[in-house]
Order: C-alpha cells, then sequence, then structure tokens
C-alpha cells in the first residue's frame, strides 16, 4: 500500500486538524500548550513513517514554506487584536523595552556559553545561532494565555510580537555581517529599518482604500495574497518585511487614528469595518490551521536520540537558567512584583526553528547539537505549563476582567460625528442580534 497515497494525506492531514481542535480544548483546561501536543503527535508519526518505510520523505521545504506563512498569520492575527489608545502607551512601551532588552541580554549570556562550549564557535557565529534561542514564540504564547486577565494578556500579546519582529531583525543584521560587501553597518540596517516603515504606512492605506471599494464577496484570500506578496517582495529587496504586516494589521484595526483630517474622507468605515472582521475570522483560522501542520512536521523531523548527550543538555540547562534569571530582573524591574505567570511565559517555538534553518552553510558550526534546539524548545514549553498552572492554583477565584468589543461606544459616536444620513447612523447602532456583515 502507497503510504503517501492522495486519500491517506487528505485522511492524515484531517486528522491532525481535528486533534488539534482537541488538544486547543486540552490546553485550555490543564495549560498544558497545544504546540506541545503537536509536536509530541509529530515524533508519534515519525515512528509510524518509519514502520511503514516512509521516512526518506525530505520534509524540510515543507517546513520552511509552512514557517514563513504562519509567522506572518500569527503577527497579522496578533496586530489586529492591538488597540493604541493613549492609555495603552505606557504598556506598550514596557512591552518593546523587556522584549527588547530581553532579547539582547539573552543573546549575549547564550552567545557566550555556545562560545565556551561548543567547538569551533567563534562569537560571530555564536550570536548568529543563540538569537533564535532568544525570541518568544507568539505562535505558543497568543493561543496560550486567551484565559488571563486582559491586561496580562495584552502585555504577552505585545511582548512576544515585538521579540518575533526584532528578533528576526537582529537574525538578518547579523547574517548580513557576514557578508562584507553586502553589509550596510548600523546607519544602513536603521535607515533600512524607517523605508520599511514608511513603505508599510503607504501599501497598507493603499490596500484599505482599494479592498473598501471591491464589491466581489472573493476578496478576503485576495488581500491575504497581496500581503504575502508585500513579504515576499521586501525581503528580496533585503527589508524588514514582518513590519508590513504588523502596520498593516495596527492601521486596520485603529482606522479611527490613522485616518485623520482629509484621509477620514476617503474611508467608508462601515465597509472598511466589515473587511476587518471578515479579514480577522479568517487570519485566526489559517493561522490556527498552519500553526498544526508546522509543529507536528516539526514533531516528524526531530532525532530524539540527540537529546540524550550531556554535552547537550548542560548547553541547554545553562541557557535556560539565563533566559529566567535575565526575564525575572526585567519584569521586577519594569512591572514590580505582580510577575507571575509572567515570568514563566517564554516559549520558544516557531521562530526559533524557522530562523535555525535559515542560518547561512559559511555560518554552519558542525559541533553544534540540534538538540539544544529541541531542548531549550520543550524546556521552555514545559516551565509555561508550570507557571500557568501553579497561578490558576493560587488564584482560583480570580475573576478576568473583560475585553472592551470592538463595536464600542466609541466607534458608534465616531460614525454618527461622521455621517450625515440618519439611516446610516440607525445601522450602526449596536442591537442585541449578532453583527452581520455584508
Amino acid at each position: 500500500m502507497e503510504i503517501f497515497s492522495s486519500y491517506n494525506v487528505i485522511i492524515g492531514i484531517s486528522l491532525i486538524i481535528i486533534l488539534s481542535f482537541i488538544f486547543n480544548g486540552v490546553a485550555k483546561k490543564t495549560n498544558v500548550p497545544a504546540v506541545l501536543l503537536l509536536i509530541i503527535l509529530g515524533i508519534i508519526i515519525q515512528y509510524i513513517l518509519k514502520a511503514f518505510g516512509g521516512d526518506t520523505i525530505d520534509f524540510f521545504p515543507m517546513l520552511e514554506v509552512l514557517g514563513i506563512v504562519g509567522l506572518i498569520m500569527i503577527v497579522l492575527e496578533a496586530a489586529l487584536e492591538l488597540e493604541l489608545k493613549s492609555d495603552k502607551l505606557m504598556p506598550i512601551l514596557k512591552s518593546m523595552a523587556i522584549a527588547l532588552i530581553g532579547l539582547i541580554a539573552s543573546t549575549f549570556i547564550a552567545a557566550v556559553i555556545l562560545k565556551a562550549l561548543v567547538k569551533g564557535m567563534t562569537m560571530q557565529s555564536a550570536w548568529l545561532y543563540a538569537t533564535p534561542l532568544s525570541i518568544l514564540s507568539s505562535a505558543i504564547i497568543i493561543p496560550s494565555v486567551s484565559s488571563l486577565p486582559i491586561a496580562k494578556k495584552e502585555f504577552h500579546i505585545y511582548e512576544s510580537t515585538f521579540s518575533d519582529i526584532l528578533g528576526i531583525m537582529l537574525f538578518y543584521f547579523l547574517t548580513g555581517r557576514l557578508n562584507p560587501a553586502e553589509d550596510s553597518g548600523v546607519g544602513g540596517f536603521f535607515l533600512n529599518l524607517i523605508l520599511t516603515i514608511v513603505i508599510s504606512l503607504v501599501a497598507s492605506y493603499a490596500i484599505i482604500l482599494i479592498f473598501q471599494k471591491i464589491k466581489s464577496q472573493v476578496k478576503l484570500f485576495l488581500l491575504i495574497a497581496v500581503l504575502l506578496l508585500l513579504y515576499a517582495l521586501g525581503k528580496k529587496m533585503h527589508l524588514s518585511s514582518l513590519i508590513i504586516i504588523l502596520i498593516f494589521g495596527l492601521v486596520i484595526a485603529n482606522m479611527k487614528l490613522f485616518f485623520q483630517g482629509k484621509l477620514r474622507g476617503y474611508l467608508h468605515l462601515e465597509k472598511a469595518k466589515s473587511i476587518y472582521h471578515e479579514l480577522h475570522v479568517i487570519t485566526a483560522e489559517t493561522a490556527f490551521v498552519v500553526r498544526t501542520l508546522f509543529f507536528v512536521i516539526f514533531g516528524i523531523t526531530i532525532v530524539l536520540s540527540s537529546l540524550l548527550s550531556l554535552k547537550v543538555t548542560l548547553i541547554s540547562l545553562l541557557i535556560l537558567i539565563s533566559i529566567y534569571v535575565i526575564r525575572y530582573g526585567l519584569l521586577r524591574l519594569f512591572m514590580g512584583k505582580d510577575i507571575s505567570p509572567q515570568l514563566f511565559i517564554a516559549p520558544r517555538g516557531l521562530i526559533t526553528v524557522l530562523l535555525f534553518y535559515a542560518i547561512p552553510a559559511e555560518a554552519m558550526i558542525e559541533g553544534f547539537e540540534p538538540g539544544i534546539l529541541l531542548f531549550v524548545i520543550i524546556g521552555t514549553s514545559l516551565i509555561m505549563t508550570g507557571g500557568m498552572i501553579r497561578d490558576k492554583k493560587m488564584n482560583p477565584n480570580q475573576e478576568l476582567e473583560t475585553a472592551e468589543p470592538k463595536e464600542s461606544i466609541e466607534e458608534t459616536e465616531y460614525f454618527i460625528n461622521n455621517t450625515t444620513d440618519l439611516s446610516e447612523i440607525d445601522d450602526a447602532l449596536p442591537s442585541s442580534d449578532e453583527h452581520e456583515t455584508e
């Protein structure tokens, strides 16, 4: 029997998605990250494939594409959740500071550990290897913190998103330093960043204004295709492409803030809001499927024997200790004493794997064991699980704050103030029925 026949693949993918949905339910009740369960499922599938002689397939190209698309969807999903208000300025700045300082400090300490304990590792290569190990995984964090109070949930969304973006920027800045001909230095790096932000804003305004005029019902995957195209073209131009996705998400989620003055006259709020709501749903669904397939395939590619090395265990434990010591210091400095379960929520995941496989051939060190990667990913996930279970037991009656709905009074007031047609105002007022999009 051909193990990779068309129907077998369809059955396999369908079962994986169904199990992933069940894992999400298990995660909410037990705080065990669904991602960890997906990796374990991938390991089980790995041994099933070996038993049927299907272990010779090269899954890396698929893993790389899923990782890139998953990253885009996850960052877009997070950006769509972020409201930019004056009262959120300090939480955003604190989150950015913790993400940036934590990234730099963790990368430096991990690089020192790798330089000291891995044969043939130079400091330049050590920084490159340490960067993926220092980036928080929004793919794990965002689905895992949904049950936390709103303030803590928002902190983790901000922090993990900033960590993803800053970590990727640092990684590609370091890879650029490997080739002196392409290295533009720190000045070129910041010029690149400013250029990316300008292009992102222009593209975001253009996309919203164009798509609000499209009458076809089939336009959301067209929008996603445009975003994927912009991301890929940005990469070809050596821009920080993830910023394009983040800024688009922020613009469409905070249209009142970005469409001021004359620009407000070009915005059809009702149609644009319809696009936002539909995009929110399809992004969350796509991110769920892509994340599911990515971590299962990652589990299939894992070599468990690499975890048995004493050297791998020593290096991984030192890196884990450094991660939480640095995190404790930063959280106490910026957040005070209430740092549970934030202290324990620092998993590594999708970005770590994706960037590890993106290390250029000229920077590869034979002495580095991939088991370190796996050990740190599993270790941080288990620590997060333990921390969240502990927090839940210590606060069994904790009342969760409720999020203010997007269709708020504030938005209704804005629509009334900018609309002269009374019938449109009446349509915009909240009703007891569920909002139906066009």
